[in-house]
C-alpha cells in the first residue's frame, strides 16, 4: 500500500502563510493550488519556524449526527439511510493548538466530539457513490465542539447550528492525510489525557463514499469543504482550562485547550 502524504497549512515564523507536505516535523513548501498540481518550491522548513493552521479552509462543515453503529444502539435510535446532518460556518475554525474559546453569554457545559473529517479536493454535485473517492482529496481529524445546553434552550426549535457554530467550534488538524485507509483506523480522545473515546471507524452506519455522494446530491461541495462523519460513544464536557487530543493514528493528533 502506498504511505499516506500528510498536507498541512502554515504560519511561517515571519508571518508568512502557506502549506506543504509534513514530514518528520519538516515541512517541505508548495505553491499553487493544494487539491489541483501543486508543485514544491525548493523550500523546507524547519520545526519551530513555522505553526501549523487548520489543514483547510472549507466554505462548510457538513456535520453528521447517528452515523455510528454503538451509539445508535446507545440512543435506541435507527440507523439512517440518508446523512442526518448540520452546516458549521466557516467562521467556527480552528486549527491545532489554538484556543477554545467560551461563548459570550454562556456558561453552561462544552462538549468535545471526537471524529474524522472527509476533505472535499473538488467541486463535488450529484456525483455518485462509486464517483466519489474522485472527489475526496484525504482526512482529517475532527472536535466538533458544542454548547451542549443550548441545544434545547427552546422547546420549540433544537438548535444544533447554534450550538455548535461559535467562533473556534470547529477544530481541525492537525494535516490531511491522503491515501488513508480509514476503515482501519481508529478515533481516540483524551481529556486532560484521560482516555474518553476509542472507536473503530470501521463501525460507520454510512461510509465514505456513500457520505460523499449523497450529501453532493443535497448541496455542491467545494475544494477544501470538509464532513465531518459523526461521533459515537464517549461525548462529554470539559471544563474550562482542558485540553483535548483527538487521534486518528494515520493523520496525527489534534490538540485545543479550552481557554
Amino acid at each position: 500500500m502506498v504511505a499516506a502524504t500528510h498536507w498541512a497549512r502554515f504560519k511561517a515564523r515571519d508571518g508568512r502563510v502557506g502549506f506543504g507536505i509534513l514530514s518528520a516535523d519538516r515541512l517541505i513548501e508548495h505553491a499553487g493550488d493544494m487539491y489541483d498540481a501543486p508543485r514544491p518550491t525548493g523550500v523546507t522548513l524547519e520545526p519551530g519556524s513555522f505553526a501549523l493552521l487548520s489543514p483547510c479552509v472549507p466554505s462548510k462543515i457538513v456535520a453528521l449526527w447517528n452515523n455510528f453503529h454503538a451509539l445508535a444502539a446507545k440512543l435506541g435510535k435507527a440507523a439512517p439511510t440518508h446523512p442526518l446532518f448540520l452546516l458549521k460556518p466557516a467562521s467556527c475554525l480552528l486549527g491545532p493548538e489554538q484556543p477554545i474559546r467560551r461563548p459570550p453569554r454562556y456558561a453552561g457545559k462544552i462538549a468535545y466530539e471526537g471524529e474524522l473529517g472527509i476533505v472535499i479536493g473538488a467541486r463535488c454535485s450529484a456525483v455518485s457513490a462509486d464517483e466519489a473517492s474522485r472527489h475526496v482529496f484525504g482526512y482529517t481529524c475532527v472536535n466538533d465542539v458544542t454548547a451542549g445546553e443550548l441545544l434545547n434552550e427552546n422547546p420549540d426549535f433544537p438548535q444544533w447550528c447554534r450550538a455548535k457554530g461559535y467562533d473556534t467550534f470547529g477544530c481541525l488538524g492537525p494535516t490531511i492525510a491522503t491515501r488513508l485507509d480509514w476503515r482501519a483506523e481508529r478515533v481516540l480522545t483524551r481529556v486532560d489525557g484521560v482516555e474518553r473515546q476509542n472507536y473503530p471507524l470501521a463501525d460507520m452506519i454510512l461510509g465514505v463514499a456513500e457520505l460523499v455522494s449523497q450529501v453532493s446530491h443535497d448541496m455542491t461541495l467545494l475544494p477544501g469543504d470538509v464532513i465531518a462523519c459523526g461521533t459515537s460513544v464517549g461525548v462529554g464536557s470539559m471544563r474550562d482550562g482542558a485540553t483535548v487530543e483527538v487521534e486518528i493514528a494515520g493523520i496525527g493528533t489534534l490538540r485545543n485547550t479550552l481557554g
